[in-house]
Formats: C-alpha cells, structure tokens, sequence
C-alpha cells in the first residue's frame, strides 16, 4: 500500500534526495513547508501538492488530515530543515500522527534523545535517520570482512568539501545550530567508524576551527586519525589539478578504502529500509551523537606527532 508522505524543508540542498526516495519507493507527497518559496522542483513529481511557507500553517494542514479519512492521512514526514530544528520537527511529525524519517544528524545535542524518545512511547510512532553509508555495497562488504578479522586496525579519514563564503554566514557556519565541522559534515563518518569497529574509548582534538578540525580516536578494534575540512585551499594538489572540489579518503592499515561510487541512491535505499520496517532510529543514531558532542566539549591536546599531512594552519 502506498504511503503518504509529507516533508519539512523541501527548498533545502538535501531535499531533492528525499524527494526521489519517496517517489522510488512507489510512496506519495501530499504537502510540503519552507519559508522560502523557490520550490519549482516540486512540480517534476506532484501538481496536487500542498505547499507552505509557515510551519504553522503545515502543521494544521497536517492535523486536519489526521482528523479525516484515513487514507488521507500522512504516514510519514521527511525532515531535511537546518540541523537545530530536526527535535522540534520529529515532534511536530510525531503529535500529527505520523512517523518521521529525519536527515542526520538526528539531535545536535544527547540529551535531546530523552524527550524524543518519551515521545515514541506515548505517541506508538517511531523516529528513523539517514545512515545512507550503512547501505552502501562496498562498506556491508568491509563490515563483513572486518568481522572476521582480530585485533587492533589502524585507519585515517580525510574528509575536505569544499565551501564558499556563504557557509559561514548561513545556519552551517554556527555551531550552536549546526554542531559545527564535527557534526555537519563529518557525522556519518563518525557513524561509519563507530558501525565498523565499535564503540568509542577514548577522544583527542589536535585542531579546531570553524572550517576544520583533527584529532585521534580509540575504538573497540581502531585507532583512528581524522581530518575534516570545508576550506578548498587544504585540498590535495592531485585533486586541485583534477578540477575536484571534494575529498574524501578511508584507509584501513594502509589500504585505501574504495566507495566512490553507488552513492546516488543511497536514501533511496534506507527508504527502502526504513518502509520495510528495517529503519536506523535513535539508538542507532545515538553512539555518533554523543561522539560529535564529545569532540566539541573536548579541549585541544598536544599532537603527539600526528599532524595529518593535509593540515596547513
């Protein structure tokens, strides 16, 4: 059976990737809110969709619909607004009856998972995320493979996206709504990490900025080395000269991990996931969180001579 969905922040970069898993899952989009109303995108797969700039007024829409027929009723809410309101939305999609299916990170803070899990339990509807790498062919097949393997690994994570001035002017560039460096660009791979060798044991931050950050972690079966960047200048010169604008490098006991490819239905796929009843909730989101919060707290140690080769400042 088809279901019904709604999303919350439909004018938004990652948006058009929600808007393809609900179509590819054989699902409907009845409404849609954002306060800015360059949406036309919303026409390539609806003309009957309800659209708002007011949450306010999406939020009655939604309530109405609940009080009606039930085949009119939203199922599901896609939340793809800025990182600061992903609590207050997954609430929102909660109260009107409907499950919530919420771009990472989940919550910026841990303690924000308390209420939202009070509230699955009172309203008997669940909160899921995107945890598109956990989906990904070649790293299940690296999951398996570490599996079986023993002892310690030694990894290093390169991640430099490049962004222009905007950044730091927009929502991104502020911590306190978008976690930071740490949390806004480099979650999912905490995530990952976290996925494929274990818990965390202990943090070390070398550097922090507001456009980059390094520092070491224990894991269960790690030790890993990081670096995270939106500043184009710390680029590598290959990918400089190659005209690439992002990097992204895993290496595992010195053996690069290749996942270039397969990422362009990814959120289809957890969709796919998330409708058969196989979705990643809090608990899954939860380790990454409190990693990322971990990492922001923590104040800066020496580098024990692990300055990654890419840090230039």
């Amino acid at each position: 059976m088809s279901k019904n969905f709604a999303i919350i922040g439909v004018g938004g970069y990652i948006a058009p990737r929600h808007l393809r898993a609900i179509r590819d899952t054989g699902s409907k989009l009845i409404a849609a809110v954002d306060p800015k109303d360059s949406v036309g995108v919303l026409d390539q797969y609806s003309y009957e969709i309800k659209f708002f700039t007011e949450i306010e007024r999406f939020d009655r829409h939604l309530e109405k619909l609940r009080r009606g027929p039930e085949e009119n009723r939203v199922n599901y809410v896609s939340i793809c607004s800025p990182n600061y309101l992903h609590d207050a939305h997954c609430r929102l999609a909660l109260r009107v009856g409907a499950d919530a299916i919420c771009e990472k990170p989940l919550v910026i803070n841990p303690w924000n998972f308390n209420a939202l899990e009070e509230l699955e339990g009172e309203t008997k509807h669940s909160i899921h995320t995107i945890l598109q790498l956990r989906v990904h062919p070649a790293l299940i097949k690296l999951r398996e493979d570490l599996q079986q393997a023993k002892g310690m690994h030694d990894v290093e994570l390169t991640y430099i996206t490049s962004r222009g001035p905007w950044y730091q002017v927009s929502w991104k560039g502020q911590a306190d709504k978008s976690g930071g460096v740490a949390t806004n660009i480099g979650v999912h791979f905490f995530d990952l990490l976290l996925w494929l060798f274990g818990s965390t044991q202990g943090i070390k931050v070398y550097h922090a900025d507001e456009s980059r950050m390094s520092g070491f972690i224990e894991l269960e079966h790690a030790r890993v080395r990081w670096f995270l960047s939106v500043d184009k200048d710390d680029l590598p010169d290959a990918a400089k000269a190659g005209g690439k604008t992002t990097y992204r490098s895993i290496t595992v006991d010195g053996k690069e991990i290749e996942f270039s490819e397969g990422f362009t239905d990814l959120h289809t796929r957890v969709y796919e996931e998330t409708l058969a009843g196989r979705g990643f909730g809090i608990k899954d989101a939860r380790p990454s969180i409190e990693l990322t919060y971990a990492i922001r707290a923590a104040k800066l140690s020496p580098m024990d001579g692990l300055i990654h080769p890419f840090l230039k400042r």
